[in-house]
């Protein structure tokens, strides 16, 4: 199992939500899934300046399902159309596998 710990800054909630449902077939087509999931209200310590409001992790077999999954035409499509608009930054925390 390979599994990303992500910080996000989401300035859209709803469009947030909406690109959660569209890509989540496509996730499961790759054996991926969602470990945790949690909206932050502080943080306390960052390694990176960019604000945090939610957190989460996201696992896949192995690092090239996760690598085929985010280069997937389908996902690109999805990402460009509501992460892109909705999600104002991308920290990754951490990758390892379990």
């Amino acid at each position: 199992m390979y599994e990303l710990l992500l910080g996000m800054d989401i300035s859209d909630e709803d469009g947030y939500k909406q690109y959660r449902q569209e890509m989540l077939p496509i996730l499961t087509s790759y054996g991926g899934s969602f470990g945790y999931d949690f909206q932050v209200s502080e943080v306390l310590i960052a390694q990176t300046p960019e604000p945090i409001n939610r957190v989460f992790t996201i696992r896949f077999p192995d690092e090239d399902q996760k690598t085929a999954f985010f280069n997937d035409p389908a996902y690109q499509k999805v990402k460009a159309k509501f992460f892109s608009p909705s999600v104002r930054h991308v920290t990754l925390i951490a990758s390892y596998s379990l």
